[in-house]
């Protein structure tokens, strides 16, 4: 509870007065978008997350920003404005994506469905805040088929609060933007009536299918090559974290030495982290069967593994989307890391983070189920920053490198299971637990190559 009262009071003093822009994330995650919009030079002033293992993770890496730990139906612009310490003050953007799943059968509007509730509660929020402009993110699938509805009703419902969208509309993939990663993402972009609409960001680096007028984007291979292999520490195999002498680290190429980050111009607008270069954190190792390391050997880089499904990079290209697997409410399924380019195992929630852009001070929760989760669910920081520029471009904000170095927050915060973390932030705990009576047997690997091989002689 001291902690948790340290932590607001830091915050309120960290979103007044710095003389940065003021964003707010709703539906945050671990903070994907919250250090992609600080490295732009906004102040994230307060972040809005229901799962408190998530909220935990988030206070962790951004000891100066509020965490709410509630849903966005249950705030009101005035209230959250009123925890950020924001009284009086201008609330420059509001960001973040919606869960927006159902879609309704004839007659009534899709964004009337009550599975996307939260898209109106989205913009609901942004109204009571007034703020100058939003970022709206949400996959792709958003823009094709019957889901587009959603879409144009969306626009609509923001065109009748007072915000102008930039159309038509883009999706954007991460890998035009520095990361070693194809993610492409819905984005839309509004600002207040009257006020200069943002442009989107243009391309930087090459991604897949894109024409060789754009230099190559960082690959698989800068991104992990200079981290050390876990499988050298045994103390990997029970914790998440070892300390490891400046030898044991490869020589970073320059995606990589960003990521360390080992020149002050890594961080960009954003804040220094006072952090511990030498941990190798979000390292746990996986214990693979032989038959498992079998199969990742013989599948070719760039090819899917034809059992697990799990895609095994290629040294020389980026990362197939990494996706977050499902929460114990839908079954707990483990995110499908990819399978390391040069070694017969998956890789690490590091190495997910690095292929993600997410800098090496960056924590994750100590498991590697919540920690793939939470890798999986952000938007890619870089990707973040570059929305973010142009959401700054067109408010006429000059970004300020801030002085102050943070300390980040208390490592028993990537510690805590869902039932610790509600404890800690007084919250009910949200998320069901597994139904483990479907009575179903998990095969096992053997079983699966035998069933496989019947089937091909067939």
């Amino acid at each position: 509870m001291e902690a948790r009262a340290a932590g607001s009071k830091a915050a309120r003093a960290g979103a007044v007065g710095t003389g940065r822009p003021v964003g707010i994330d709703l539906f945050s995650g671990v903070g994907g978008m919250s250090l992609g919009f600080e490295q732009a030079g906004f102040d994230v002033a307060a972040a809005v997350e229901l799962d408190p293992v998530h909220a935990c993770v988030h206070s962790y890496n951004f000891p100066n920003c509020k965490i709410i730990p509630n849903s966005v139906a249950r705030l009101s612009g005035s209230e959250l404005r009123s925890q950020a310490g924001l009284d009086g003050r201008p609330v420059d953007v509001v960001f973040g994506g919606a869960p927006c799943q159902g879609f309704s059968l004839i007659g009534r509007r899709a964004i009337d469905d009550p599975r996307n509730s939260l898209v109106r509660e989205f913009a609901r929020l942004v109204a009571e805040l007034d703020a100058r402009s939003f970022v709206f993110e949400n996959v792709k699938g958003l823009t094709i088929g019957r889901h587009r509805i959603l879409l144009e009703e969306l626009i609509e419902l923001f065109e009748s609060l007072g915000y102008v969208v930039r159309t038509p509309w883009q999706v954007l993939d991460a890998a035009n933007f520095g990361t070693p990663q194809d993610r492409r993402r819905l984005f839309l972009l509004g600002v207040k009536q009257g006020a200069a609409v943002p442009s989107y960001p243009s391309p930087i680096t090459a991604g897949k299918g894109d024409d060789a007028s754009l230099p190559r984007g960082p690959t698989c291979f800068d991104a992990l090559s200079d981290l050390p292999n876990p499988e050298n520490y045994p103390e990997l195999k029970t914790s998440d974290a070892v300390r490891l002498p400046k030898e044991a680290w490869g020589v970073p190429c320059n995606y990589a030495a960003k990521m360390r980050p080992l020149e002050k111009e890594s961080w960009a607008f954003g804040y220094v982290r006072r952090w511990d270069p030498t941990l190798l954190s979000s390292s746990a190792r996986t214990r693979h069967t032989n038959i498992s390391r079998r199969r990742f050997s013989s599948t070719a880089p760039g090819t899917v593994e034809p059992i697990s499904r799990f895609f095994r990079l290629s040294p020389d290209g980026v990362a197939n989307t990494l996706r977050a697997g499902t929460d114990s409410s839908r079954g707990a399924f483990t995110s499908p890391r990819p399978i390391h380019f040069a070694a017969a195992r998956c890789v690490t929630v590091r190495e997910m983070a690095r292929l993600h852009g997410f800098p090496d001070w960056f924590r994750f929760h100590a498991t590697k189920w919540h920690g793939a989760r939470q890798v999986g669910n952000a938007v890619p920081p870089p990707l973040a920053k570059a929305v973010a520029e142009a959401v700054a471009e067109a408010l006429g904000v000059q970004p300020i490198r801030p002085n102050a170095i943070q300390d980040l927050g208390d490592e028993v915060l990537l510690s805590m299971g869902m039932s610790d973390a509600a404890k800690y932030w007084g919250v009910p705990v949200p998320i069901g637990k597994r139904d483990r009576k479907s009575g179903d047997r998990k095969r096992k690997q053997h079983e699966i190559e035998r069933e496989r091989l019947m089937l091909s002689a067939a």
